[in-house]
């Protein structure tokens, strides 16, 4: 097939989208975000639990290990959650996790916050809120057709900014207001969206619904090429991002003396960029393909965390080095899924998604683990940069070579 034959179908997809579908697409990214900014109220608070001493004499993997579970448990899920999306639709499986979330955040509100046994199972149940990706992107993939979905799903995935609402509000709330404000209102706005979803929610027409059962298609979703390839892509890209996002308020405290307030909002900078680029990355990869948007967010990744492994002041190239981490993060996750997009089934998706969702959250798991492992013995973070660098080097060889050839395949087989 030429490329004027694939780019043809895809001038005449251009103006195929109903209106619905972007409707949906607005709805199913405020739920990401809502279900994401609940996802995400313990990170910001680490530093202060540390500190305060209410919770005990708390060390550095004490509070990478509270930041990092619900990133385990909402990456794990996902793999049921995607699958389930498959069989049952959004319409019925966003409602659902938005209200089963509603109940670990009144949990630690009124149970946990004297315990550090009891934040880490409030947390552990938080990490539901973490499954709505899986929810979103066949939800959204249904609606679109193939040349808009790279797009469409980077817009989705631009709800992850939800991480920025919590580290833009959980402390100020939580130190001026009282501390159960942050987990009171965010219990608030998943309620309301849980109401909202359910009456307004609707799957896309035609939607392909499988017949096999739950574990056979999580079988064969598990044996296709491109979810492996796609799983560490996504690993290194959204894990890199969830990484950060979760431990970058400790780190910025510890290894720059900032305060938790500042640490938090810088924080916060880091995501909006990573947010703003997601989109930017699904779209440059409807226009020029997913690879070489992945292979240059890889190679920004080698050279901005090799950069940050020097500990420059965050007055200079300090804080250029993590920006540009930021950009290059959230294009590759968007890109990530413009390439499942391109080469998976429609009725594929859900399954596929739940397990690329699950690596990509497991790749944020761990880098929060061994840096405070780390830094407890080392007294530096340099080595887990380091590492960091090392596999982005790794995971950009990987693009250049055996995805490359998936992508083709699948372009050819359109």
């Amino acid at each position: 097939m030429t490329a004027v034959d694939v780019a043809s179908p895809a001038t005449s997809q251009r103006a195929a989208v109903p209106g619905a579908a972007w409707l949906m697409l607005g709805l199913a990214t405020l739920g990401f975000a809502v279900n994401f900014w609940a996802w995400a109220l313990i990170s910001p608070l680490g530093p202060m639990f540390r500190d305060s001493g209410s919770l005990g004499v708390l060390s550095e993997s004490d509070v990478a290990l509270l930041v990092a579970v619900p990133v385990l448990v909402g990456s794990l899920g996902r793999i049921i959650v995607g699958a389930l999306t498959d069989r049952f639709g959004g319409r019925v499986m966003f409602p659902l996790v938005s209200a089963a979330t509603i109940v670990p955040v009144l949990f630690i509100a009124f149970v946990a916050l004297d315990s550090y046994a009891l934040l880490l199972v409030g947390g552990f149940f938080l990490g539901i809120g973490g499954t709505a990706f899986a929810v979103g992107v066949p939800f959204v993939n249904a609606w679109f057709p193939p040349a808009r979905r790279g797009l469409a799903v980077g817009i989705f995935g631009a709800g992850m900014g939800g991480t920025a609402i919590s580290a833009l509000t959980t402390v100020k709330l939580f130190t001026r207001v009282g501390d159960t404000a942050p987990f009171l209102i965010t219990a608030v706005a998943l309620a309301v969206y849980a109401a909202v979803s359910f009456v307004v929610l609707r799957d896309a027409p035609g939607r392909t619904v499988p017949t096999t059962s739950l574990a056979s298609r999580l079988s064969a979703n598990a044996r296709l090429s491109i979810t492996w390839q796609a799983c560490i892509l996504y690993a290194v890209a959204f894990g890199g991002y969830v990484a950060f996002s979760v431990y970058l308020p400790a780190y910025l405290k510890t290894a720059h003396g900032l305060t938790p307030a500042d640490a938090a909002n810088r924080m916060a900078g880091f995501v909006v960029v990573a947010v703003i680029m997601r989109p930017v990355g699904g779209w440059l990869s409807d226009r020029f393909g997913p690879i070489p948007v992945l292979a240059s967010g890889y190679a920004v990744v080698v050279l901005g965390a090799a950069i940050s492994a020097g500990t420059p002041p965050l007055d200079g190239i300090g804080t250029v080095a993590f920006l540009a981490m930021a950009a290059a993060l959230g294009s590759g996750s968007g890109a990530t899924f413009a390439l499942i997009a391109r080469v998976t089934e429609p009725s594929r998706v859900g399954g596929v998604t739940g397990l690329v969702g699950a690596a990509g959250g497991l790749g944020g798991f761990l880098p929060p683990l061994i840096m405070g492992y780390v830094y407890g013995r080392t007294d530096s973070y340099a080595i887990g940069l380091i590492l960091l660098s090392v596999t982005a080097a790794l995971t950009l060889v990987l693009t250049l070579t055996v995805v490359r050839r998936t992508a083709a395949e699948g372009a050819s087989a359109e």
